[in-house]
């Protein structure tokens, strides 16, 4: 069966002892409460509306104190501690638990959510990126903490496998229940079945309460999780009803019990919650044998009956099933109340979520039910508090951490720089192709094949495919470094006949994850922060539909900035007009506008082969030896042309955005430059030659490899510039290559033109943009390319139209090569308004 009784699902009977001093840990818990609650209440007293949760916190409490003082392990001041996401609202729990700790100021406490000048607070959320040395995974965005422990597991296999690591961590990740909503929490589960991954843990904060309302108000939350769960292959274990229930359910009535307690929906369990115990007493024991149960309890006590969350002793006994359990993931699905402990002021209400003060009476009542240690004169400015480095909770507390190896969250970004190849190694991708024709496609795949086979960094790259390792030409790799699978092969592949046969093997290099962009990105993610979770630096290549990365799996990208991944993204068949055939839902034009939201993100269309040569040896120089937090992305096409040798001191050019390919020729009458980039600057090229030849222009071509780094740094010139007035004004590097140049400046690129345009302000005379802008088509590069006027024609018609705009032509010469290049002006427009 998937779903089992609505009962515990470990007996009282196999309960193991308690090893811990449960008072003490519970007064622990008490003071990591009320700080957690003070932080939030004194950051909204001085700041109205700068935010923060604190009804998260009180219901998991208990999750997570059980954890810290007996499963969660340190790192021994190594790589070696377990690896655990957080639940994100629950935020400010463990900013009080590391304030006990001594880990944390009072005033860092006082500025929670403050981060800017001199406040240095604590951010309001799990944000590597803020807290470098302390968060090491952003869960916030919901889906995808899950999503990112499965993937993360079955990374930490696949380096074991490889002989990469030793140990073997446990990953555990809280998730809330509503939370298990997103597609992302859930979408996943059956792969750490597959995988049998069992270092991983999950812990569902089941306290029956979304935002708004309840998460099932007119079912069973946990009833539908453990199915789901149990029916992907997880191991499910319970955790509903607290010890004070237990002498109820081995009553002669237990079987009674058991059927009301399956009976009654989350909404009345909420309702029971906000109510005295009379109500509980009409409603829930809703008969002659169910009252007869309860009448040695009064009303007060029926209130104060624990949930199995809260419990200590039972989240123990779940926490140890779980981390002795083989074979395969756990998932334990906890009961607690949202808002547990705040009384009046929103224990187990809708409006819970949204509570950010107290007031004077709901402090004492905090204080009273949770025996904090502060006067009554006191307790209306919520202190924090923290006990002597000598009381006993103090030495408790920091003794069983130091048993376990050290305090949590921790993150230690350190490992090692990787001996990267020197010029030497990436010299013959700087020469032409001579008589062989390729795609930027072909020429990356060649480049990451000699990586793998180098002796130095070879085994720390990770090439990652969502199944279409044969669309990207990446096939004789199948057999040279393997698919990883744990596993190994167990059949004989249709293909084994062949020479590139596909061929799995536990400790196979690549990483292959279905058609799945999601969960490749999760193992990017993974792979890209080995040096801070693992101490090692790995190197991955994702290489994907360039349509289907930042459009379908944007909020990932976004995370990978904030955790500081590291990597290459390659976005193959790139090109709205390049990719042929596939039509509106494939074609991408716009990946670049979304790169270009990321502020730790190089993007790159490069148009030759030893540009990516230049860029993927610049960025395992910086990322790998200088130790910088970026990742870069790459768009690839999958046209084939000739590749030419790299012009003489191009290199910074290429790295910066933007350098010239070819000169113009002297003694026309009119200075064109047309900026080109990716496959279409091969058009610029043909148009060139039409220009110079019929109508009198000197064209000079430039390659436009980053127009996001060259706004990005023409930025910071015009903001160093206002901010320093009377100082000697900077010149972005865009300002200093264009201002000894005379004429005007055209961009043609198979993106759209606000790619392009990006640099306007920063081009003399303004830049006039072609591009793609519109919805995708099915047909040959040759006439999408017209429809989209990004063909030689249209560049020719658009620089013609551009210079009578600025008064060196006459609209007639625009309109007789409209004529003569064959260009219908009543076409279509591509854009749609």
């Amino acid at each position: 069966a998937i779903s089992t009784p609505y009962i515990n699902t470990i007996p009282v009977h196999q309960q193991p002892e308690y090893p811990g001093d449960i008072e003490i840990e519970k007064t622990i818990s008490s003071l990591v409460r009320w700080n957690a609650m003070a932080m939030v209440v004194n950051a909204n007293r001085d700041h109205d509306g700068i935010g923060g949760h604190i009804s998260t916190y009180a219901s998991c409490a208990t999750l997570y104190e059980v954890g810290f003082n007996h499963f969660f392990k340190g790192n021994n001041g190594k790589h070696e501690a377990d690896q655990i996401f957080f639940q994100g609202h629950a935020s400010p729990g463990n900013y009080a638990r590391s304030y006990l700790e001594g880990r944390f100021t009072d005033k860092q406490l006082h500025n929670f959510r403050q981060e800017l000048g001199k406040s240095k607070g604590l951010s309001s959320y799990p944000h590597p990126y803020l807290m470098p040395n302390y968060w090491q995974f952003p869960t916030v965005s919901m889906g995808l903490g899950p999503l990112g422990a499965i993937y993360q597991a079955q990374f930490n296999r696949y380096l074991k496998a490889r002989n990469i690591i030793k140990n073997d961590p446990k990953v555990w990740c809280f998730v809330g229940d509503g939370e298990s909503d997103e597609p992302e929490t859930l979408g996943a589960l059956s792969l750490a079945a597959r995988e049998n991954l069992d270092n991983l843990i999950f812990v569902v904060n089941c306290n029956l309460q979304r935002l708004d309302g309840p998460v099932r108000g007119n079912g069973k939350i946990i009833q539908e999780l453990e199915s789901i769960f149990k029916g992907a292959g997880w191991h499910a274990i319970k955790v509903i009803w607290g010890s004070d229930w237990d002498g109820l359910l081995q009553s002669p009535q237990r079987d009674l019990l058991m059927k009301r307690m399956a009976d009654a929906v989350d909404g009345e369990y909420q309702k029971y919650t906000v109510s005295p115990g009379s109500y509980a007493r009409k409603h829930f024991f809703n008969t002659p044998e169910l009252k007869k149960l309860v009448n040695h309890l009064t009303d007060n006590q029926l209130t104060r009956m624990l949930r199995g969350g809260h419990d200590p002793k039972k989240v123990y006994t779940a926490y140890h099933e779980a981390v002795n359990h083989k074979g395969g993931p756990v998932v334990i699905l906890a009961k607690t109340i949202k808002g547990y402990g705040l009384g009046e002021a929103g224990e187990g209400k809708n409006i819970s979520h949204q509570q950010k003060k107290l007031n004077e009476k709901e402090l004492r009542e905090f204080k009273k039910r949770f025996n904090i240690p502060i006067s009554d004169d006191d307790v209306v400015e919520a202190p924090f508090f923290r006990p002597s480095k000598n009381s006993k909770e103090m030495k408790y507390l920091h003794k069983q951490r130091q048993k376990l190896g050290g305090y949590l969250p921790e993150r230690k970004p350190n490992a090692p720089p990787l001996p990267i190849p020197k010029d030497d190694f990436f010299k013959e991708f700087l020469s032409d192709s001579g008589e062989h024709s390729l795609s930027t496609t072909m020429g990356f795949v060649r480049i990451m094949s000699k990586l793998l086979r180098d002796p130095s960094i070879g085994k720390n790259i990770v090439p990652i495919i969502p199944d279409e390792g044969r669309t990207f030409g990446m096939e004789a790799l199948f057999r040279q470094i393997g698919i990883y699978s744990s596993k190994g092969q167990l059949y004989e592949p249709v293909d084994s006949e062949t020479l590139l046969y596909y061929k799995e093997a536990k400790d196979g290099q690549m990483l292959e994850s279905g058609i799945n962009e999601a969960g490749s990105m999760a193992s990017f993610i993974s792979a890209g922060t080995t040096y801070a979770t693992h101490g090692i630096h790995m190197i991955p290549f994702y290489i994907y539909y360039s349509m289907f990365g930042f459009q379908r799996i944007g909020d990932q990208m976004w995370l990978a900035g904030d955790i500081g991944a590291k990597g290459f993204l390659l976005g193959g068949t790139a090109g709205r007009t390049t990719l042929n055939g596939e039509g509106l839902q494939h074609q991408d034009g716009h990946s670049h506008l979304l790169a270009s939201t990321i502020p730790n993100l190089l993007a790159y269309d490069c148009a030759f082969r030893y540009e990516i040569s230049i860029v993927v040896q610049d960025g395992l120089n910086r990322m790998y030896v200088q130790n910088e937090t970026l990742f870069y992305y790459l768009t690839l096409s999958n046209e084939n042309y000739k590749m030419p040798t790299m012009p003489k001191g191009s290199k910074e050019g290429i790295l910066k955005g933007l350098y010239k390919f070819e000169k113009g020729s002297k003694g026309k009458s009119h200075q064109v430059h047309i900026f080109g980039s990716g496959t279409i600057l091969r058009e610029a090229i043909k148009a060139k030659e039409i220009l110079e030849d019929k109508y009198d222009c000197s064209v000079t071509i430039w390659s436009a490899t980053n127009y996001k780094r060259l706004r990005s740094e023409a930025l910071a010139v015009r903001r160093h510039n206002m901010l320093n007035p009377t100082k000697p004004k900077q010149k972005s590097y865009i300002e200093s290559i264009l201002e000894k140049e005379t004429g005007h400046f055209i961009s043609v690129s198979d993106n759209m033109k606000m790619v392009a345009d990006q640099i306007n302000p920063w081009v003399p005379g303004g830049l006039f943009s072609l591009g793609t802008d519109g919805f995708g088509r099915s047909d040959t590069r040759e006439n999408l390319r017209r429809f989209f006027e990004v063909d030689a024609a249209c560049i020719v018609v658009g620089t013609l139209y551009w210079l009578s705009e600025k008064g060196e032509l006459p609209t007639k010469t625009v309109s007789q090569a409209i004529k003569e290049l064959k260009v219908n002006p009543k076409k279509a427009h591509p854009i749609v308004l």
